[in-house]
């Protein structure tokens, strides 16, 4: 069996380190870092937690073959379940193919007529400055469903819908389900609930307009601008994502976040949004997170020590550079 090691997330230290645990079980693996020798493998390890393994399928579009997902932390992970430091433990199931494949929905997106990246997490339309409203029209299939003022609007994957969905006040949908979720924030229209649908619609978020220009997020990650028209549909292939640890334990994983989203309704802002950074783009430093917030930096200090305090996030010295902390979310029980 070939192994490829993948992962812009991550350092060469660790990239090396597994090299070095699959060569003593006997494994031929080479590192990669784009797409062009993922042919060569008949299984991809991708390194960076939930954040690398997006990343990773962001620009594999071929994407046939299977995907484990590595955590260089304790890990929380829904697409990366295995941690760096348990890895070696897993060594002789990947030698007898011990594990189950699941495909993983990507969504494909549309902006004003023009393809991009397929997303595994959620695609959104906001304005380009928050609690600002944005008109727009809900189609499905070609039918409109309603007319909407709204903060914004995000079509989740099942799983996507336990990150920025769910804090939207989206539902959360379990993986083997076949749908989309679809959530107008903060409309205007207080009767206005999430639907669900078939993901097999062809979703479209038309004539799109406010007072500042609206950008397209794709999962939580690149802002694009947007004119007038987003078009979701299921992206084929899925994302082949190798599951070794049991249902219940995704299940867990689930209701722990669950549980932490009750706790967010009583959080400040400030902290929520740290939370929710973090979650998305893995380990940061306070500088990086008060760039990346815009917050000041007594705000991050403050919000910090509180999320710390109430055991959400921990600090750790960072491995590409021993003077700096880095701080991460951390594993819940």
């Amino acid at each position: 069996m070939r192994i490829g090691i993948a992962g812009t997330q991550t350092t060469e230290l660790v990239a090396k380190s597994i090299k070095e645990i699959l060569s003593d079980a006997g494994f031929e693996s080479f590192y990669f870092k784009n797409n062009s020798k993922v042919t060569m493998a008949d299984l991809v390890i991708v390194l960076g937690g939930d954040r690398g393994v997006r990343n990773y399928f962001h620009s594999a579009l071929d994407a046939d073959t299977p995907v484990l997902g590595v955590s260089e932390s304790e890990s929380n992970g829904v697409l990366a379940q295995i941690e760096l430091k348990e890895f070696h433990t897993y060594l002789n199931r990947i030698k007898k193919q011990d594990y189950v494949i699941e495909d993983v929905p990507r969504i494909g997106v549309k902006i004003d007529g023009k393809s991009t990246y397929p997303v595994l997490n959620d695609v959104a339309v906001f304005t380009s400055k928050s609690a600002t409203l944005m008109e727009h029209i809900l189609r499905i299939n070609g039918e409109d469903v309603w007319h909407d003022s709204s903060d914004g609007i995000i079509i989740s994957t099942p799983t996507g819908s336990s990150a920025y969905s769910m804090s939207a006040g989206g539902p959360i949908i379990f993986q083997a389900a076949n749908v989309f979720g679809i959530i107008s924030v903060n409309s205007l229209d207080i009767t206005r609930r999430p639907i669900i649908v078939s993901d097999n619609s062809i979703i479209e978020i038309d004539e799109i307009s406010s007072r500042l220009h609206c950008d397209v997020v794709l999962d939580g990650i690149d802002r694009l601008k947007i004119n007038s028209k987003l078009e979701a549909t299921r992206f084929t292939p899925p994302a082949r994502i190798i599951r070794m640890k049991a249902d219940s334990t995704a299940i867990s994983a689930l209701a722990n976040k669950v549980k932490l989203a009750e706790e967010l309704l009583a959080m400040p802002p400030s902290s929520k949004l740290l939370l929710k950074i973090l979650e998305y783009e893995g380990s940061m430093t306070q500088k990086e997170l008060a760039s990346k917030t815009l917050l000041p930096d007594r705000t991050v200090r403050l919000a910090m020590k509180h999320l710390m305090d109430k055991g959400y996030i921990k600090r750790k010295v960072s491995m590409q550079d021993a003077r700096q902390k880095i701080y991460e979310i951390a594993k819940l029980k």
